[in-house]
């Protein structure tokens, strides 16, 4: 009971966060132009200032980390092939497919920091940075193709995008600046702290501000089925392969909970600059944010018997 206790003080905030953004954007507060210029400044600056300084000083010699990372690389992998089954079965167009995939694969970033944060500290957030310097850039290949599949596409459209992504970025500057042993001198993990600080909270009340109720009509079987498999059975399936591979009880959480976060938002722009079914995007990353507040608590609870 103290563990259900606890874990729910620790994810009740960010959600209260998520839902003051969406009234704060209802409301138009502090404006409509506001929005735009915060997620630009959190995506481009601050959260990679967030996942820079957790690499940089992250313990890489945890002999946990290779099979965390087979783990991470596993549970994608038979995500994947299950997902393109089920585009065989019912022969989904690769807009719709798109967005479908998004919906089973991508994660929101910012909700999972900040989870891992409030249960796991600075120890639980150099983990799941070196998660993402895995995930990031698998997750957005494997969307780009199931947005394109039908049309083709390049080795250099498929990579282009990763290599400019901050995020990649960031992950890759911090693992070299650890292994250079460099460190982070005359107050720069100082500096990198603040604008950390401000990432995750900034990032969560971005996240509802974007979210579209009004998309969630029409498509209810749809959004339904896809967010019980990203809700439920894809961390049901990252918890069996992490006891395949005799993972930790704080790695089995951390992967777990990845598993179990709603899709990006940043879904939503992917999808319409490549295309894709932009409506059904918007009413997969709401619903799933929605029903999150729930099953994510649910999962991470079952998971501590």
């Amino acid at each position: 009971m103290y563990r259900v206790t606890a874990l729910l003080l620790a994810l009740w905030p960010l959600f209260a966060l998520i839902i003051a953004g969406y009234f704060l954007r209802l409301r138009d507060f502090p404006s409509e132009a506001f929005w735009p210029g915060a997620e630009r400044i959190n995506y481009f600056v601050l959260f990679p200032a967030l996942l820079f300084s957790s690499l940089a000083t992250a313990p890489l010699d945890n002999p946990a980390l290779p099979r965390l990372a087979g783990a991470v690389m596993l549970a994608l992998g038979l995500v994947w092939v299950a997902l393109l089954l089920l585009k065989r079965v019912r022969n989904w167009p690769a807009a719709r497919f798109g967005a479908f995939a998004q919906g089973g694969l991508r994660f929101n970033t910012y909700l999972g920091l900040a989870a891992v944060g409030s249960l796991f500290g600075k120890e639980g957030l150099a983990l799941a940075a070196l998660m993402l310097a895995l995930m990031v850039p698998t997750v957005n290949v494997m969307s780009v193709w199931a947005l394109t599949a039908e049309r083709g596409v390049s080795v250099r459209s498929l990579l282009l995008p990763i290599l400019k992504n901050p995020l990649i970025l960031a992950c890759l500057t911090g693992a070299m600046v650890n292994l250079s042993g460099l460190g982070l001198p005359g107050g720069t993990d100082r500096l990198l702290s603040l604008l950390a600080a401000a990432s995750l909270p900034l990032g969560l009340l971005c996240v509802g501000a974007a979210l579209k109720p009004r998309e969630l009509g029409g498509e209810i079987p749809a959004l339904g089925w896809n967010s019980a498999l990203r809700l439920l059975a894809v961390p049901l399936l990252a918890y069996a392969v992490a006891r395949l591979l005799h993972l930790p009880a704080m790695e089995t959480t951390i992967i777990v909970l990845f598993f179990a976060l709603p899709t990006a938002p940043t879904a939503y722009v992917l999808t319409r600059q490549l295309g894709g079914d932009s409506h059904l995007m918007a009413g997969i990353i709401t619903l799933q944010t929605l029903l999150a507040a729930a099953s994510l608590p649910l999962v991470l609870t079952l998971l501590e018997r």
